[in-house]
């Protein structure tokens, strides 16, 4: 697997990669990571993802970010405590 892009954010690491005719991207806030796969076909080059991951989908992947957050926070405490 090889990076081939990046896309600038100011709170998470944005990272593409090739692999086996998929494209990964990799959204990183911390210790927390989501990835998505799509096929090359799905869309077209790095351009066709930076398409994809505009304002409305980013916001998702923060609620997201903040949702893995809170339940990990709950777990250690209930598990931890």
């Amino acid at each position: 697997m090889r990076i081939i892009a990046t896309i600038p954010h100011p709170k998470i690491t944005i990272s593409i990669f090739s692999m086996n005719n998929k494209y990964i991207v990799k959204f990183e806030a911390g210790l927390m990571e989501q990835v998505f796969k799509l096929a090359h076909e799905e869309v077209n080059g790095v351009e066709g993802i930076r398409k994809l991951v505009d304002e409305e989908f980013l916001k998702k992947v923060m609620e997201c970010f903040n949702d893995m957050y809170l339940s990990f926070k709950d777990a250690k405490q209930r598990t931890l405590a």
